[in-house]
């Protein structure tokens, strides 16, 4: 038994890198012929914060001694300009420039898929401990027969429309992706100051991901993601009197502490503050000649928060904003900002012990609501909902959200042709695919979340039940 379960990780492993260097391959490819895509003007790929159209314009204004924020084409971080400008003015032996960025969103979007494994072997690992402590071994032998939860992430996060999109479309979304993966596998794997790292950037080049703050502190705080604390507790008592019956003078240590982690939690925000301090400041050498901090805060975060671009995207702020009258705009830009802060409470509250999935949660919240959606942000949070894919085996309604993603990546663009070019529609054409993508978001949220709760009710019933 044991030769053949060694033998068949052997295959898993490497039937994972012959599709992995498969996905490597076509995505090269791919960005070779991407100006005949032209995917890179798409509403749905690129945005007014990911576009490296905009970037090489802002490096362009820049070279010239001109603020790279002047009129209103860059909005992202001065750094990206720094380090991503050059490369969208050089050539490969005379081919276009594109190739260059291309090619460090590939290597982007492969490292992602590593940490995303890593992660993946990570919670397995500690999901079958948590089982195996509470005695429930049987249901642990269960899960693991299937492919590793960690591999088949990756793979999605590789072989996903949405991410292979995005990787050739010329926007920045695989390095922001990038950036959050690597703070929660710096999480779960006990990195604090590269788990610092990850989520400062993340939230520097985004802004969003600043309420990852709440799982990060969670998984440093209380561990990995497991069934309910107050099962350890009771599981540990009933071992303890079980052992006191038999008169064993075996010491019971306790399997799973409730006690939060406070020095690690600490020694996350010295890290964090560290990140911060030195990301200000080589953000003020470069806005030095251009209106320093306040300058990049206001043309970066400020044109987030207030919305100011209304082209439309796969968002639904672009057409509210479009038809509100301008005396509520701020009132309704400061609801659908806070509605993100709303739900944020109450999800940590419930889901605390599942600090993992929290992320999965926080990043499609935000990715319903937030000012300039993208493709790339559907292909991270769908990437990280795989990582439970043992935990959601029940789920309901799979096949009914796979269909609907699948219909509105096909109708998008149909309707925006028909609004846009043919002139035969008009934006109501648009946005309602886009209502559709936000409803398909709403129903997975739910879904996921009811059926996390399912599965843990069911490993409660089955501890509680006697044997």
């Amino acid at each position: 038994m044991e030769e053949k379960t060694k033998a068949g990780s052997k295959r898993t492993k490497l039937g994972f890198w012959k599709w992995a260097i498969a996905s490597i391959v076509l995505r090269l490819i791919l960005s070779y012929f991407s100006k005949y895509l032209n995917l890179s003007s798409r509403p749905e790929v690129s945005t007014p914060l990911t576009s490296l159209r905009r970037l090489a314009e802002g490096y362009w204004l820049k070279q010239l001694s001109i603020s790279p924020y002047s009129g209103s084409m860059y909005h992202g971080s001065p750094l990206l300009l720094s380090i991503l400008g050059p490369l969208t003015a050089k050539k490969i032996e005379g081919h276009a420039s594109h190739l260059l960025c291309s090619l460090v969103s590939v290597i982007a979007d492969f490292i992602s898929a590593i940490l995303i494994r890593a992660t993946g072997h990570i919670l397995v690992t500690a999901h079958g401990h948590s089982l195996k402590a509470l005695g429930l071994d049987k249901l642990f032998k269960d899960t693991v027969e299937i492919l590793p939860s960690g591999d088949i992430a990756a793979l999605v996060y590789l072989w996903n429309p949405f991410t292979i999109i995005s990787c050739i479309g010329f926007n920045t979304s695989p390095i922001e992706n990038l950036f959050v993966i690597l703070s929660l596998y710096g999480a779960s794997a006990g990195l604090v100051p590269l788990a610092a790292f990850g989520w400062v950037i993340a939230s520097h080049l985004s802004l969003y991901p600043l309420v990852l703050v709440i799982p990060v502190i969670f998984l440093l705080g209380y561990g990995l993601d497991a069934p309910p604390r107050k099962l350890f507790v009771q599981s540990n008592l009933l071992v303890g009197e079980e052992r006191s019956k038999d008169q064993v003078g075996v010491k019971n240590k306790p399997i799973k502490t409730t006690n939060f982690a406070w020095r690690r939690v600490v020694l996350f925000f010295f890290w964090a503050t560290i990140w911060i301090t030195y990301v200000l400041i080589l953000c003020a050498i470069s806005m030095k000649d251009y209106g320093g901090l306040a300058e990049m805060f206001k043309r970066t975060y400020g044109f987030t928060l207030t919305v100011k671009d209304l082209s439309p995207n796969i968002g639904v702020l672009w057409y509210f904003f479009a038809e509100v009258f301008d005396f509520f705009r701020n009132f309704f830009v400061i609801v659908f900002h806070v509605n993100i802060l709303f739900m944020i409470l109450p999800l940590a509250i419930r889901l605390n012990h599942r600090p993992c999935f929290l992320v999965f949660v926080y990043l499609a919240i935000s990715s319903m609501l937030k000012s300039y959606p993208s493709v790339g942000d559907s292909a991270l949070y769908l990437s990280l909902l795989v990582l439970f894919v043992n935990e959601l085996s029940e789920m309901k309604l799979s096949f009914f959200l796979f269909c609907g993603y699948v219909g509105v990546s096909l109708l998008s663009p149909v309707m925006h042709n028909l609004w846009i070019w043919r002139g035969t529609g008009n934006a109501n054409f648009y946005f309602a695919t886009a209502m559709a993508y936000a409803s398909f978001q709403i129903i997975l949220v739910v879904e996921s979340v009811s059926a996390m709760l399912n599965y843990d009710r069911k490993i409660r019933k089955l501890c509680t039940t006697p044997l």
